[in-house]
């Protein structure tokens, strides 16, 4: 009996420390974990072409080789794009600013007496109220002047910040040059520090692996077309800012029930409110088709069948990530979505009969 007291405290002090510890640990690399995140799912990315190279090459070799390539396809890229969306996002701002977008929109609808007649039809209801343009164009006015300002105060962020950007980024790709070469030996060492049994371990990192491969390869590349054909569609319709515009319906393509759509159908219709209508339909029938052919052609050969997630939660997984964690919510949404749902399952399949035994008798 003391004996069994004595190794019931000691398990106790065991465990105290052993949570103590990971709180500490946990401190220690809570500034990075946003790198070491990226740098995982980076890896999960990247990792078949890793493997292509091992065939020929040392792992070291061909780890660095895929680092190199990261730093030139992900980071070149984006220091290049960042100066020419700050000026865009800066002259949107201004336009906003200065009520130039608004006056143009205000005066292309008041040429259509449709307030007019909205107005006449709130008369005969008997409500006294009218309504002007200015009420309605405002808002979208403000909008401009958020996100113009938003996007230009996030770029000249990023310039005045190059040394600590370049500094986390080659952090990010020293977290992907050692998963590249021991990531199986990661795996294995979270698999035995897991309570849980392997099967539960491989199907949670199973789950993960494929949400990271279909937010950032599909949704990634996905977006990444949609953009480029949405900016060049701008540019031949001659409109102002259109790779601005084209990064942001390339943010936009992340979101699966609207998408690209937030911003093409009201290109349509402002379009067709200047009697373009040949112009108008041009963009509604390219905005379909590029959907269509990027949602149930492109996405579905890349992707495959890596994650199956009802596309009602993937939006609020991203809308509720970008809100809880900045642009990074775009990966993290959809993860922590992930993570409960795969939990859930391995509850239905594994607790729920610890809970509920009689429902799982019924449903058996």
């Amino acid at each position: 009996m003391a004996q069994s007291i004595s190794q019931r405290a000691v398990f106790v002090f065991f465990i105290a420390l052993f949570c103590i510890a990971i709180l500490l640990a946990g401190k220690l690399v809570a500034p990075f974990f946003a790198i070491i995140i990226l740098g995982v799912v980076s890896t999960s990315i990247f990792n078949p072409l890793f493997k292509f190279l091992s065939k020929r090459l040392t792992p070291k070799i061909a780890s660095i080789l895929t680092c190199i390539l990261i730093f030139f396809v992900v980071f070149i890229p984006v220091v290049f794009f960042v100066g020419v969306i700050s000026k865009e996002a800066f002259n949107l701002y201004v336009m906003a600013r200065d009520a130039v977008f608004s006056n143009q929109l205000k005066n292309l609808l008041a040429s259509t007496q449709a307030l007019e007649r909205f107005n006449e039809l709130l008369g005969r209801a008997g409500i006294e109220k009218v309504v002007t343009w200015d009420e309605l164009i405002s808002p979208i006015s403000e909008l401009g002047k958020i996100v113009g300002f938003s996007l230009f105060e996030q770029a000249r962020f990023f310039t005045s910040n190059v040394f600590n950007i370049v500094l986390y980024f080659c952090l990010m790709l020293i977290v992907v040059y050692y998963m590249l070469i021991d990531g199986d030996k990661f795996v294995k060492y979270m698999y035995d520090l897991s309570p849980l049994s392997d099967e539960h371990d491989e199907k949670l990192f199973e789950k993960f692996k494929g949400m990271a491969g279909a937010v950032l390869i599909g949704n990634g590349l996905g977006g990444l077309i949609q953009g480029v054909a949405g900016g060049a569609l701008f540019l031949f319709l001659g409109w102002n800012s259109p790779f601005l515009w084209g990064v942001i319906m390339g943010f936009l393509a992340f979101l699966p029930i609207l998408g690209i759509g937030i911003i093409l159908i009201p290109a349509a219709a402002i379009l067709m409110l200047k009697s373009k209508f040949v112009a108008g339909i041009f963009v509604l029938l390219f905005y379909v088709a590029l959907s269509w052919g990027i949602e149930y052609v492109f996405k579905p050969k890349v992707v495959g069948n890596r994650v199956k997630m009802h596309p009602l939660i993937v939006f609020f997984a991203i809308i509720g990530g970008l809100k809880a964690y900045g642009i990074l919510g775009i990966i993290y949404g959809p993860l922590i979505a992930t993570l409960f749902l795969t939990l859930a399952d391995i509850y239905f399949s594994s607790f729920q009969f610890m809970v509920e035994p009689e429902k799982v008798y019924k449903e058996k």
